[in-house]
């Protein structure tokens, strides 16, 4: 059982970095003008289309994914045996993790479509949410409720 748990917590961090990797790869994509700039700059309708996308993007995936996994752990995943309860625990931690990412990357792009710093500020508050999903075993240890001893019998 305890390779199990380093396995999933080793993916769990590949998938959590994954998400910081795609972000900043999509800022420097940016950046470096691969992918073009200001499109909707000036534009005044589609800017307040991008701006409350992001920003109703920013306020519902962000409660939604850590509120979602909470309840998810607390009525489902600690009722369930180990073996299973894993399993459910990184699919929620993914849809979590997917939530997030979703909104980062979407603020960004918004933030660069329409050179508003209002998906600026969502990308910011989205990155920053996610550092209260840093995975890693003793946040699942105490997340379901189970000590180092109860693992290794």
């Amino acid at each position: 059982m305890e390779k199990e748990l380093k396995r999933l917590i080793r993916i769990l961090k590949a998938e959590y970095a994954l998400m910081w990797v795609l972000t900043v790869l999509l800022a420097a994509l940016y950046e470096c003008d691969i992918l073009p700039q200001g499109l909707f700059a000036g534009d005044a309708q589609m800017e307040y289309i991008m701006q409350v996308t992001s920003i109703l993007l920013t306020i519902c995936l962000i409660p939604l994914s850590l509120r979602l996994f909470n309840l998810s752990l607390t009525r489902h995943i600690a009722a369930l045996p180990l073996k299973n309860a894993l399993k459910s625990y990184r699919r929620w931690s993914e849809i979590r993790i997917a939530l997030l990412t979703i909104a980062s990357l979407a603020s960004l792009s918004a933030y660069y479509w329409t050179m508003d710093t209002t998906g600026l500020l969502c990308t910011g508050m989205t990155v920053i949410a996610s550092l209260f999903c840093v995975p890693g075993k003793e946040r699942l240890l105490s997340e379901l409720n189970l000590s180092d001893t109860s693992l290794s019998e």
